[in-house]
């Protein structure tokens, strides 16, 4: 059974006329007869009485345009639903960012204009540190990422926008001596004890403190390691160390603590978006274009 037969039908139905019928389907009335034929034939019903003067619908065919009706407008509902699809405007999108990416505006500006723009899709939002994403986009068990630069090249089946540059921060407690310098070198840090994520956390951070040490002339001192960075924060505020995070976590005002710039050019890190390379969905391409427009937007003219 053709949906077509299904339209010809309704037409019929609602018109009571073939000739009225013929003209709103813009086909020859004897066609539409033979159609209708053809149609009862396959139900193995009559849904239409029909004499010179007057069509009138039988039983079945009262209940045939019912269910008909339904057809025809889940089968619009299918065409819909699939041109949006194409579009980018619904599906599900699961995404993964690392702890300091909510707190940079931007993130906040990308999902807000993406849900303003795209209220059909669904979000999945996930935290998560850089390396453990990469490797769940590269397994198709994420789409995108918000990353740091992970410490080894990433993957050709990995592509990554970059959307803002972010500087390092020295975390210091605040009676700290450098705390009295606005701007301190990284070879200042020497000998001092250092509160960071453990290396195990897959966090970029962490690989990239140690370099700018030892392009310094020292190997920095652990003191303590932990998960988070509040955590580590509240620990330098505790006295137990010094620290170095992206600029993003400068929100985290914490009694006893202070933030001071680092003087190294290189002491400094960017907020990626990560997605798996030749990418075709739609779905990932509207909020990759979503988030480049809002980096272009918040970068200094």
């Amino acid at each position: 059974m053709e949906l077509r037969h299904l339209r010809y039908f309704v037409a019929v139905a609602e018109e009571l006329s073939f000739t009225r019928a013929a003209e709103r389907l813009h086909i020859g009335q004897p066609p539409l007869s033979q159609q209708i034929q053809a149609l009862e034939a396959e139900v193995g019903a009559q849904l239409l009485e029909r004499s010179k003067r007057w069509v009138r619908l039988t039983e079945a065919g009262k209940l045939f345009l019912d269910d008909a009706r339904r057809v025809l407008a889940l089968s619009e509902q299918a065409v819909q639903t699939a041109r949006r699809a194409q579009r980018g405007e619904t599906g599900e999108l699961r995404i993964g960012f690392t702890a300091s990416t909510p707190f940079t505006p931007l993130f906040a500006a990308v999902v807000n204009r993406y849900r303003q723009r795209y209220p059909g899709v669904s979000l999945l939002l996930q935290e998560m540190p850089t390396l453990p994403q990469l490797a769940r986009i590269a397994a198709r068990e994420m789409d995108l990422g918000f990353v740091r630069p992970p410490e080894h090249a990433v993957a050709d089946s990995i592509r990554l926008t970059t959307l803002r540059q972010d500087p390092l921060l020295l975390v210091l407690p605040q009676d700290h001596p450098l705390a009295a310098q606005q701007v301190v070198a990284i070879g200042q840090l020497e000998g001092q004890p250092f509160v960071m994520y453990p290396k195990s956390a897959g966090t970029g951070i962490h690989p990239q403190i140690f370099r700018l040490c030892r392009a310094a002339g020292f190997v920095p001192h652990v003191a303590i390691e932990a998960g988070e960075a509040t955590t580590i924060i509240g620990l330098v505020a505790a006295g137990c160390g010094i620290s170095v995070l992206p600029a993003a976590f400068e929100i985290l005002h914490m009694e006893g603590v202070c933030y001071r710039r680092l003087a190294d050019p290189a002491a400094g890190t960017m907020l990626q978006l990560a997605q798996r390379a030749g990418e075709n969905s739609p779905l990932i391409a509207a909020f990759v274009a979503v988030a480049e427009e809002a980096a272009a937007e918040a970068r200094p003219h």
